[in-house]
């Protein structure tokens, strides 16, 4: 879950979550004078001249996947690079090819407006060129918390790994719906969990307890995750948050510093599978602590509990 009022680290989307080769374009064409090198799942090598952006939106698809293509209510896996162009002069804005800590990122919900132009309908596998001027970004305000003016132009390459449809699930085999003194645990296939809390207190430590087993990959310390979830309030029995009501699944670095979960989700996901679906019944003292969440409604002796899907487990670029 995420912590309440945590920015992500991305702010280059229009909700706070980011967002010469050859290959296909597609209309309006990009600048020719905007070059990219370097191959898929790789830094590329981008060249941006020394003289203004046009004023149109440019796209051009560099390498051409054969994936599934992102549709507007799914999210994707990627990895990017951005520059912003501001003049005849250039610099680049955030990437997460390389450096301490890089790895691939969640594209969802409401995108820059050209960014999203550019990518809807492309396939996963396939690199994507946009020249996004002002209109067709940040508008005439910008961002000063990026650093963007409102006559900059944001040059972007982006890297299309993985879809993500807005009701996915846990894929693995049912093992258990919880229950004897743990929360249960339903659902219908491609809808929300139901956590039902029992009668009597909550334990006292943390409890971990896998009831769709998967089978792909174990979530290691500094994968980052792609997950949906629910979480209720032991105390209350009522759901306090959901990247189901969201409309889209979660990204996070699992023991990522600094982290964007409470300490009960790196603890309890770590050495998890791939299509699993992970029971977490998380005690004041992993959760929020003490203080707990006046936002969320969460008091400092709070029991929380998560149903968590995990639906992507990805290593650093």
């Amino acid at each position: 879950m995420r912590r309440i009022a945590v920015m992500l680290t991305l702010p280059l989307l229009a909700a706070g979550v980011l967002a010469g080769c050859g290959g296909s374009s597609s209309s309006p064409a990009a600048s020719p004078a905007v070059t990219v090198s370097g191959g898929f799942g790789r830094a590329p090598v981008v060249r941006i001249p020394a003289q203004p952006a046009g004023k149109t939106l440019a796209v051009r698809t560099l390498v051409q996947g054969n994936g599934p293509a992102f549709g507007k209510t799914d999210s994707f896996v990627g990895n990017y690079s951005v520059y912003l162009w501001s003049g005849n002069s250039h610099r680049q804005l955030q990437t997460s090819f390389a450096g301490k800590g890089a790895a691939p990122t969640l594209f969802g919900g409401q995108l820059l407006p050209g960014l999203e132009t550019a990518l809807i309908g492309k396939k996963m596998g396939s690199r994507v060129l946009a020249v996004v001027p002002p209109q067709d970004g940040f508008g005439s305000k910008g961002n000063l918390q990026a650093g963007i003016k409102g006559t900059d132009t944001l040059v972007f390459v982006v890297d299309m790994i993985k879809d993500y449809a807005a009701n996915a699930s846990a894929s693995g085999k049912e093992v258990s719906l919880g229950g004897h003194g743990l929360p249960k645990v339903t659902a219908a296939t491609g809808t929300a969990p139901k956590i039902t809390i029992p009668s009597g207190k909550p334990p006292s430590g943390l409890k971990v307890k896998t009831l769709v087993k998967g089978s792909g990959p174990v979530a290691a310390s500094g994968d980052m995750l792609v997950v949906q979830y629910v979480g209720v309030n032991w105390r209350t029995g009522t759901s306090f948050d959901s990247s189901w009501s969201h409309g889209r699944p979660f990204n996070f670095t699992l023991n990522g510093s600094p982290s964007l979960v409470i300490t009960g989700w790196n603890k309890g996901l770590a050495g998890q599978t791939v299509g699993s679906r992970v029971l977490l019944v998380i005690p004041p003292a992993d959760g929020y602590g003490k203080a707990g969440s006046q936002q969320a409604g969460i008091r400092g002796t709070d029991t929380l509990v998560f149903a968590v899907d995990i639906l992507g487990a990805f290593k650093g670029a």
